[in-house]
């Protein structure tokens, strides 16, 4: 396989990487049809000139860019800006990195004997992909002071025949929304180590102490895994929460004709 490294035009202190090398992903049961290339978008503070990356401030962003797939691209650019502060990052990248680095300016005209130095890496996985369906990871990383940086992990769903989206709501039958809730708080306690009838409220933050499933799922060809990131249910200390939900305890209430028919048929 190969890899392609595309030159993208930055602000002011930009470094810029480029590789000649296309890629592609295999997918566990469909043959590959789509092809893609990496963009990186790698831009430094003024005052790094001569120390590397991991120790100053730097803007990072790496992400693939699909032949002939130009409604997925967009999604993949914006979902990528707006992955850890979604006010900043509609702006769109260029802007979002020209903002990140004049904060680190303004931080360090207040402590100019400060050693701390800011950090922003954001990146976009292809988990899977065909001629059919895609699957992204969105994983972003910041750090602009504090006892820790904040991360986050989005994932997308992409209808290749569809070109567009894949909600939760598509994938399953009208009323869907009880059961599919039953069955995934009956995993999640047991993960947990919970009994049926244990309260959430003491070591949990879901709203009105009831267990509930958020829109941030992969599909899998065992299941759609969910995930839960740092406070959203849990302190940060606790991590991330990964929840996988098997096709076959939700198979009565899928959708017949979607893309998951392939796993389950």
């Amino acid at each position: 396989m190969k890899f392609k490294y595309l030159m993208l035009a930055t602000i002011a202190a930009g470094l810029m990487a480029c590789n000649s090398n296309p890629k592609k992903e295999t997918a566990d049961i469909y043959t590959d049809t789509l092809t893609y290339q990496f963009k990186v978008i790698n831009t430094k503070a003024d005052d790094c000139a001569g120390k590397p990356d991991s120790t100053c401030t730097t803007v990072k962003f790496k992400y693939p860019a699909f032949d002939k797939q130009a409604l997925l691209n967009d999604s993949i650019v914006t979902g990528l800006s707006m992955l850890l502060d979604r006010q900043k990052g509609i702006a769109g990248l260029q802007l979002l990195t020209g903002q990140f680095l004049q904060d680190y300016k303004d931080f360090k005209k207040e402590n100019p004997t400060s050693p701390m130095f800011f950090e922003l890496d954001s990146k976009v996985n292809v988990i899977r992909q065909d001629s059919s369906l895609v699957g992204l990871e969105f994983n972003g990383y910041q750090f602009t002071g504090g006892a820790h940086g904040a991360t986050m992990i989005k994932y997308l769903n992409w209808d290749v025949k569809a070109n567009k989206k894949i909600e939760l709501a598509s994938l399953f039958k009208p009323g869907y929304e009880e059961k599919l809730t039953q069955v995934a708080d009956s995993i999640f306690r047991k993960q947990e180590n919970l009994s049926p009838t244990a309260s959430l409220k003491e070591n949990y933050f879901f709203k009105d102490e009831k267990f509930s499933l958020n829109k941030n799922f992969l599909i899998t060809p065992i299941g759609l895994k969910f995930l839960y990131n740092q406070y959203e249910i849990k302190p940060y200390a606790a991590g991330q929460t990964a929840l996988d939900i098997p096709y076959a305890q939700i198979k009565t209430l899928l959708q017949p004709g979607t893309v998951v028919d392939r796993y389950i048929n």
